[in-house]
């Protein structure tokens, strides 16, 4: 028997979650470190899959398009704050119009 599928929305409790503000340095030290354990469990739920759970490779689609989805709440949020399509194309290494085209439906 496969263990099940990591397919429910998100769970967090958005009242629960204080929204608490932090150094900006602070911030992409958390940020970084999150990242990294994100792709950590990604792989892992690929390797998982690849060991023969053929049921579950339709949520790794899935988890691929919500990464999507987030990217285009995160590319929204921050050129809300200020950030320029050139400074966010840049950190894509991508050009400023390819960035544009790509996002910019979803950062009105």
């Amino acid at each position: 028997m496969t263990a099940p599928c990591f397919d429910s929305p998100n769970s967090v409790k958005a009242a629960l979650t204080p929204n608490r503000r932090t150094r900006r340095s602070r911030a992409r030290v958390e940020n970084d470190d999150y990242g990294a354990f994100v792709r950590r469990i990604v792989a892992a739920h690929g390797r998982r899959i690849a060991g023969g759970d053929v049921e579950c490779l339709r949520a790794l689609v899935a988890l691929a398009e919500e990464v999507d989805r987030a990217t285009a709440v995160a590319v929204a949020g921050l050129r809300r704050v200020g950030y320029s399509w050139a400074e966010i194309a840049s950190r894509l290494g991508i050009t400023r119009q390819a960035a544009q085209q790509r996002w910019g439906n979803s950062a009105a």
